[in-house]
């Protein structure tokens, strides 16, 4: 092995043992005859010192610069008395080096890794992997890998079962622009990539899985703002046999634990619940921020609008998306002149004024969906050209079924209380949609472009 421990976890017990450490040089300080390196990995920091006096090998640490990448090998010893730093696990030890090895150096880099300095996005984009390097970013991609794993934990207690969906699939718009991705081998046809797997955790239950999650990454191009990602990850749920009171328990009882088990906070529930109306007379939005009335950092806005007039086009849109269900009272209503008084089946769970998940229960009747394609606008042929997969599942006996898919960046970048949820996504894209560490997109060679039959056409001014 490389190295017997890491930096996070050598203490007073390891005292008198022999440890080979690799790490990076996190900061290095100088003392004539002795030279101090806090040696730094993802799990830590330990002091490692090279007393010089004596060994030809040892004074080539004064080579060391920050971020060179090292091995060192030597005794635990006790730090002298004065020296120790109880802020750390490693605090009251160090490693007295016998030998070591530079196994990378590295160039300046162009931000002290640790420091909080003001440094522009953009730079620490395109030096992701050092910006990555920084524990306080660090800590944030730990709790998001905790969270998912306590999500998926918890959902496999309750019997769900994890599925994953395609990626490459059939362009069905939800509301924003797909991304789009050429066919190579049928010519002048498109894949799209999924703005949420919504329908195929509905076939799923039709198929009679009962209960799915997936932590699924989703992919919408449209403009981008602090909490927006033209690809972001979404913790989506599906469930048979249920109405809207299943799907806020269990959603209650999984934050719940989260916020009890890894952040060490009491939720009260159930969550406190609204009507749309109510939140727009009151708040004047429908993602109401609770925080200067009521202790919980929660709050469901139910009974949405099943339509939203569309002044432009003069026509009725789906005010989530076309899937969700009428309320039952309302049904009638769908054949009347004012569609403005259905109301949906659906719901939001909004966290400090921001909107961090959506559901509903959906239709599941193949003529109430049909009907619902009408009314916003599909004709007959559209309908069975776009959704003619799933109606045909629905008259295979489709359950009564709902889900709701909650914001993983979003609720993550709240937890954490980041600026923006880019500061939770390891890669993340810049507000133009670019990203600055590999300059994507980019251009493509042209015998790629000629496999696909696609011509880019440029403009005046040399743009495509």
């Amino acid at each position: 092995m490389l190295r017997t421990h890491t930096c996070g976890e050598l203490n007073e017990s390891n005292i008198g043992k022999e440890a080979v450490l690799c790490g990076w040089v996190h900061r290095r300080r100088d003392h004539g005859k002795l030279i101090f390196i806090d040696l730094r990995d993802r799990y830590g920091m330990t002091q490692v010192t090279f007393y010089l006096k004596g060994s030809e090998k040892l004074l080539q640490a004064d080579q060391l610069r920050s971020e060179f990448v090292v091995s060192v090998k030597g005794k635990i010893a006790k730090r002298p008395k004065g020296t120790e730093n109880p802020k750390m696990p490693t605090g009251f030890i160090e490693i007295q080096v016998e030998d070591f090895q530079i196994i990378n150096p590295s160039e300046v880099p162009p931000f002290e890794i640790g420091e909080e300095q003001d440094v522009s996005e953009e730079i620490k984009l395109a030096y992701r992997y050092l910006d990555l390097r920084n524990p306080l970013v660090l800590d944030k991609f730990i709790l998001r890998h905790k969270i998912c794993k306590f999500m998926r934990d918890v959902l496999d207690s309750e019997k769900f079962l994890e599925v994953e969906t395609p990626v490459l699939t059939k362009s069905t718009p939800e509301g924003a622009r797909d991304y789009l991705v050429p066919s190579r081998v049928s010519p002048g046809y498109f894949y799209a990539l999924p703005q949420s797997p919504q329908l195929f955790k509905q076939i799923l239950m039709v198929s009679g899985f009962d209960k799915y999650f997936q932590i699924a990454k989703c992919f919408r191009d449209e403009d981008l703002r602090a909490d927006r990602q033209p690809e972001f990850t979404q913790l989506d749920i599906e469930m048979s046999f249920v109405e809207e009171d299943d799907i806020f328990t269990l959603v209650e009882k999984l934050l719940k634990k989260i916020f009890k088990e890894l952040l060490d906070q009491d939720l009260s529930v159930p969550f406190e619940r609204i009507t749309y109306k109510e939140a727009i007379e009151k708040y004047k939005s429908d993602k109401p921020d609770l925080r200067k009335t009521e202790k919980n950092k929660f709050v469901w806005v139910v009974d949405f609008p099943l339509f939203t007039y569309n002044d432009e086009e003069k026509r009725w849109d789906s005010e989530h998306h076309p899937f969700t269900a009428p309320k039952e009272d309302d049904l009638k209503l769908i054949d009347s002149d004012d569609l403005s008084k259905v109301r949906a089946r659906s719901y939001d769970l909004v966290l400090n004024g921001v909107e961090i998940g959506s559901g509903s229960i959906r239709i599941h009747n193949k003529d109430v969906q049909s009907k619902i394609f009408k009314i916003i606008g599909l004709g007959e042929d559209e309908i069975k050209k776009r959704f003619g997969f799933l109606l045909k599942a629905f008259q295979y006996g489709a359950p009564p079924h709902g889900g709701i898919a909650l914001g993983l960046d979003r609720l993550i970048a709240i937890v954490t209380g980041s600026q923006s949820i880019r500061d939770v996504i390891a890669f993340p894209k810049t507000q133009r949609a670019v990203c600055p560490l590999t300059d994507a997109p980019s251009e493509v060679r042209g015998n790629q472009l000629k496999d696909l039959g696609i011509d880019v056409k440029k403009k005046e001014g040399g743009n495509v």
